[in-house]
């Protein structure tokens, strides 16, 4: 029997959030050409599209080496959302940590930079939920 309910045009996006605590920064990117995002998306966390029957962890952890050149360890998801602009996108994030690599901006991110979080906001062209900001806020007290 075909689930009537199924939509072809959703998408899963996981998302790193790469925190250093050392420097209590944040890693971001700034993307051009990805056409499932469109032209108004600018800098933002790296992640990656997850596909049916792919091990989360692992896509992660690929997609973010190939875009940012960093090995990470993920430490377990934060949050995640619909996006109110586009409802065909659910985001799961990750908190992350790198452990090896260099910097090297890869696929869509033509940029990175580590930013404070109280940055983040302000290069951010898509919405940033409440309880998102004040997770990556305690981020700067906690370690």
């Amino acid at each position: 029997m075909v689930n009537e309910h199924i939509n072809d045009n959703f998408n899963v996006i996981l998302i790193g959030v790469i925190f250093d605590p050392a420097k209590r920064k944040i890693l971001i990117g700034r993307q051009e050409g990805d056409p499932k995002l469109g032209k108004k998306f600018t800098w933002g966390f790296p992640g990656a599209y997850l596909k049916h029957g792919d091990d989360m962890e692992n896509v992660l952890k690929k997609d973010i080496k190939a875009k940012t050149g960093y090995d990470i360890k993920s430490l377990g998801t934060i949050f995640s959302k619909v996006y109110p602009e586009n409802k065909k996108f659910l985001a799961i994030y990750f908190l992350c940590e790198t452990f090896k690599g260099k910097m090297k901006a890869g696929g869509f991110f033509k940029e990175l930079a580590w930013v404070s979080p109280d940055e983040l906001e302000k290069r951010f062209t898509t919405s940033f939920h409440p309880r998102l900001k004040e997770y990556i806020m305690n981020l700067k007290k906690t370690f």
